[in-house]
Formats: structure tokens, sequence, C-alpha cells
């Protein structure tokens, strides 16, 4: 057996057996990117709506802004808030560098453009297309939003299973705010990382499974949402015109 299948039988031995330390740090990495995708998706969604029926002078570059921050490295991210909880920060008063409130924070940033610039997308494409409608039915904008979010819900629960699958698969922001503290603050992504820098590549392997089959889970579940929409849209065009 070489190197590389002894590993990976190690790694699955860790998997299956429930290893505590493994899925210790996998529970922490679900509930900081739970937690981070939560707060940051209940504000983009908002904003994405707002900024879909919305019309002002400089919406043209907000929109590019948004965008932009779509390709912003993690790390970018992560130096942007080590410097704002950092001592001489701004912030640094409220002592969460190095912590779970750090990384959620951290994530909630990386995640928050994501959610808003896509749901701007979703929520505008509809209004193209349904917008007319209501507003010759007298409804405002918020209105307008609210229901074409909820036309859309299906489109935005893929949104929402993005912005999880972009915040449980980032490194950099983590691992700058959080340092990789062991038992404290690391996760899935920093021990990967970490492991294998040190040559425990069973762990790192073991982990690397565990997220493979979180994001395939995530891309599975995507999948089924749009395949379930889809058969449901053609349903009601079958049904109308019986």
């Amino acid at each position: 057996m070489n190197p590389f299948q002894e590993s990976l039988a190690r790694a699955l031995r860790l998997v299956v057996g429930g290893d505590p330390a493994l899925f210790e740090i996998v529970a922490r990495s679900l509930a900081v990117s739970g937690l981070a995708c939560l707060l940051a998706c209940a504000l983009g969604l908002v904003l994405g709506g707002w900024l879909a029926v919305s019309r002002f002078p400089a919406r043209g570059a907000v929109v590019t802004v948004l965008n932009t921050f779509l390709a912003v490295p993690s790390v970018v991210v992560g130096l942007v808030v080590y410097l704002l909880l950092s001592r001489s920060g701004p912030f640094g008063f409220l002592g969460w560098l190095f912590s779970f409130k750090a990384m959620v924070f951290a994530q909630v940033l990386l995640v928050l453009p994501v959610c808003t610039a896509l749901t701007r997308q979703v929520v505008e494409d509809a209004e193209r297309a349904n917008g007319e409608q209501l507003r010759s039915m007298g409804a405002s904008g918020a209105l307008r939003s609210l229901l074409l979010a909820f036309d859309e819900r299906y489109a935005l629960l893929t949104v929402l299973l993005a912005c999880f699958g972009r915040a449980i698969s980032e490194v950099g922001a983590v691992m700058i705010v959080g340092g990789n503290i062991e038992g404290f603050t690391r996760v899935m992504t920093t021990a990967i990382a970490l492991e294998t820098s040190k040559g425990d590549l069973p762990l790192a392997l073991a982990l690397g499974l565990v997220l493979l089959v979180v994001v395939l889970g995530l891309n599975a579940g995507i999948a089924l949402i749009t395949r379930w929409r889809g058969a449901h849209a053609e349903g009601v065009v079958l049904a109308g015109t019986a």
C-alpha cells in the first residue's frame, strides 16, 4: 500500500469511526458558516430586492461596485476585518479578534455582496417580466419587491445555498481573523491547510472528504431545486392551457 492509499484508508477510518477531534472541527465550521449566512442573507435579500426595484441617479455605480465585490479575494476581506478588530482599530474595544465572532463577522462581509448581487439579479429579471403589471395595479416598490421575491423563491433558495457554499469553502478570511486556534477557531479549511503543512495527511484528507460531501450536497440541492422548479413551472403552463 502506497502512502496515499494508506493516508486515505486512515482518513476513512477517522470519518466512519466518528473521530471527536474531526467532528468538533466540522461542527464549528458549520456553526460559523451557518450563522454568517443567516445574518448576511437576511440583510442581502432585503438589499438586493430593494436595489432591483429602486431607481436613483447613482444606481448604476452601486451595482458596478457591488458586482466588483464578488471578485474580492477572501484574504482581502480578512485583512480589512483584522484591521477593524485589532487593538488599534475602530472596533478593537470589542475584543473579537481571534474568536468565533470575528470569523462570523468576516464571513458576513464575504457573503453579503454575493447574496445582494444575486438577489438583485433574480428580482430584477422578474421585475422586467412582471413589474409593469404590478405597477399598473398600484403596487409600491416595497410590495413589488416582496411579491417578486416570493414568486422567485426557488431561485432565491439556490442563492442561499450558493452563499453557504461560498462561506464553508473559504479559508483566507477565517485564517487571518480566527488565528486557527485548536479547540476554539479551527475550521475545516484552515485545519486542512495546517495539517497538510504538518504532514498529518489522514486528518487533512478526512476533513477534505467531509468538506467535499458538504459542497456536493449543496450542489445536489441546487440541482434538485432547479429541476423541481422547472417541472413545477411546466405543470403550471400545461394546467393553464388545458
